[in-house]
């Protein structure tokens, strides 16, 4: 059977699944690593060589000679970060001209994060959202209204000028009327934004015509998702969602290709679940097996630093994401955090709405009311060296019965597991995608 040339890899959790190493991973065979969703409240962690990456909007196969790295048109970018990132890279000598943005990409400005940070502070408690504040959503919001600024409008300064005036005249009138906050001014935003737009033009393009002809040409590609399944603005808890279409489904749209090119979809889970932020989370652990979970997982934000809630791994939400993005196989990672945690459960049913659930709620309402059925699985020996397993047959017994469960519940086979930070620490579980 021919190697699939495309895989798509998508979070199957509420983010923060380990995306960002399994597609460091990949990329070693790929030609083309291309990001179609999201924006800089993404954070993609990789360790390569004993040093610790973050990416933000680049895509992480920029670590890679030769890797064309692609931001694609479903993207909103922060100009001013992006920039910072391709300093960052130029500093550490890693070239940056593989980097392509599309000139259809919309464009972050300071009122959509103005409005991000007042529209949260205005939300109390159980309300917030848990927004990265950096103006994602606003951005988004624009783009859906037909408000929003492309990376293209920047190219041409007189239209440009005339479409900023008119859209910060309306945010203006926002900030100040509804949430009493200063205006910002027109010159110094014009001014700076056009500066950048200069220091981005090497790096502009038409990047739906680079993936197709890349396609074309049979080169492997890889399809880089951002968040979650369950943070996608369509089949996430709404509304503790983000603005995009974090599933297999927003790679197509995202990147400019037809939804054939889409050929493997690879679901990134952790051993356990955890979230960053507000909105529901059933299998949630309170007190101190919560907290030794993040402890030993390192479980902080790649962007924020918070600290992320942490629960038991929930099939009923796994086996939901993966039906949602039609995945063909799982990526489990972290699984060595499950060592020396004792007895494990994992959450087999919901209850809401008076009877038995095997798939989540639609409202926030049968969220808050949703009770979790869990099985007790036994727990993985901690004198077992995770980290130097290459091999699932390795594995203890324990780890063993653990993935067959998941695989046994969930209905799609895991592919491979990751069992520790480094790049090393990664086992396929059949024959390697790309090889």
């Amino acid at each position: 059977m021919a190697k699939p040339k495309t895989a798509t890899i998508v979070g199957l959790q509420w983010g923060d699944e380990g995306k960002g190493k399994v597609i460091d991973h990949l990329a070693a065979q790929a030609e083309m690593v291309v990001r179609y969703q999201g924006g800089g409240n993404a954070g993609h962690t990789v360790i390569a060589d004993g040093k610790k990456h973050v990416f933000h909007l680049v895509p992480t196969g920029i670590l890679y000679p030769g890797v064309t790295c692609v931001i694609g048109n479903g993207t909103v970018v922060d100009l001013q970060t992006l920039q910072g990132e391709l300093a960052s890279l130029k500093d550490q000598e890693i070239p940056t001209g593989r980097v392509k943005l599309s000139d259809r990409a919309h464009v972050v400005f300071p009122y959509h994060k103005a409005l991000d940070e007042a529209r949260e502070s205005m939300r109390s408690g159980d309300d917030k959202i848990g927004t990265t504040k950096r103006g994602i959503g606003p951005c988004y919001a624009d783009k859906a209204s037909r408000t929003g600024i492309r990376v293209a409008d920047l190219y041409h300064p007189e239209r440009f000028a005339e479409r900023l005036r008119h859209v910060l005249d309306e945010k203006n009138a926002v900030l100040v009327h509804l949430y009493r906050r200063a205006p910002l001014e027109y010159a110094p935003i014009h001014d700076a934004y056009l500066e950048l737009a200069e220091v981005m033009r090497p790096y502009v393009a038409d990047t739906s015509a680079l993936i197709n002809e890349a396609l074309r040409a049979g080169q492997r590609v890889l399809f880089e998702g951002a968040q979650g399944v369950m943070l996608d603005i369509d089949h996430g808890t709404y509304p503790y969602v983000t603005s995009s279409s974090a599933s297999s489904a927003g790679a197509a749209a995202g990147a400019g290709v037809g939804p054939g090119a889409l050929h493997t979809v690879l679901g990134i889970a952790k051993a356990y679940t955890t979230r960053v932020g507000g909105g529901p989370f059933p299998s949630e652990l309170h007190g101190e097996r919560g907290e030794k979970l993040r402890q030993q997982g390192h479980e902080f934000g790649a962007t924020t630093g918070r600290p992320r809630r942490c629960g038991w791994l929930d099939l009923v939400q796994l086996r939901y994401g993966a039906e949602t993005a039609g995945v063909t196989g799982i990526v489990l990672t972290k699984l060595d955090t499950l060592a020396g945690l004792g007895d494990l459960e994992v959450v087999t049913a919901y209850r809401w709405g008076g009877k038995t659930q095997a798939r989540p709620p639609a409202h926030e309402t049968d969220w808050e009311e949703t009770e979790v059925v869990t099985e007790a699985v036994a727990g993985m020996p901690a004198d077992f060296d995770y980290n130097g397993c290459r091999s699932r047959d390795a594995l203890p017994q324990e780890a063993r019965d653990y993935l067959a469960l998941i695989e046994e519940r969930v209905g799609v086979p895991i592919v491979a597991i990751s069992t520790g930070p480094e790049r090393e620490a990664f086992t396929w579980c059949g024959e390697p995608l790309f090889q």
